[in-house]
């Protein structure tokens, strides 16, 4: 397939998710956003200000971070999740696959789409976030780059819940019982070395809590775990994740009847 024509269906897949998620802004952008300022209020206002500093800074300055890294994880997994399960549900998969275009194009252009959501959620939540605390960046490059890598792993992990849901339970079922206790035990609103030894070498077992360290890094300059361990975690599990879609695409696991 001509380089050219590669670019038109990879750039016409994610053009059709991007104007799906502007379309129905307020399923996409704007939860996130009212979720975002309710937890600010609750915890960074209310109960934050009771608090004393972690790593030199507010607590409200410290959840920030770890707030829109959180809304980046769900929203990425949640366009991931749906516009496959959705694909399969109205059988467009089959036009694409029946197509000339290679997986790794369309693999690229449902991630492409998690991506998209996840950099704009980030943004909005980022906005709303300077009406609660001054906000500072550490290091522009780790925070684009752990973004980047959060938002690209959980496109694929959703990719894969959406390519194996038989149903919207399917698709509500990994989200509400593995990534949402994850996400919020991967110290978001906590720091790991609060906890006793035992609990700090628990706590390291949860891959969310290095995307948040490493997130947190570029915005305060400090994390609880090396940088270089949380950036080892996450490019691994990405390639991991890539290596599994590819093969299932590749063999029509799950999108195949």
């Amino acid at each position: 397939m001509p380089a050219e024509r590669i670019w038109i269906a990879f750039y016409t897949m994610v053009r059709k998710e991007f104007v799906r998620i502007l379309r129905i802004w307020s399923q996409t952008l704007l939860p996130p956003a009212v979720t975002t300022a309710l937890y600010l209020i609750v915890f960074g206002t209310f109960i934050g200000s009771q608090l004393p500093p972690i790593h030199g800074v507010s607590y409200i300055a410290f959840i920030v971070p770890g707030l829109i890294m959180m809304t980046i994880i769900t929203s990425s997994y949640s366009q991931g999740v749906f516009s496959m399960y959705f694909s399969k549900f109205t059988r467009t998969i089959e036009e694409i696959l029946v197509s000339p275009t290679p997986n790794w194009v369309v693999i690229s252009g449902f991630v492409g789409g998690g991506i998209m959501r996840g950099v704009l959620v980030g943004i909005v939540v980022l906005i709303i976030s300077l009406f609660f605390a001054p906000i500072a960046i550490a290091n522009v490059f780790v925070v684009a780059l752990a973004l980047l890598l959060t938002a690209t792993l959980f496109s694929f992990a959703g990719l894969l819940n959406g390519m194996f849901a038989k149903s919207f339970d399917g698709v509500n079922l990994i989200p509400t019982f593995v990534l949402t206790p994850l996400t919020y035990l991967g110290g978001v609103f906590y720091s790991i070395e609060q906890f006793p030894p035992f609990w700090q070498q628990v706590s390291l077992l949860n891959p969310i809590l290095y995307m948040v360290n490493a997130f947190r890094y570029g915005f305060l300059g400090t994390s609880d775990v090396p940088l270089w361990v949380c950036f080892s975690v996450l490019i691994t599990l990405t390639v991991v994740m890539a290596t599994i879609t590819a093969y299932l695409f590749k063999k029509g696991i799950g999108i195949r009847n």
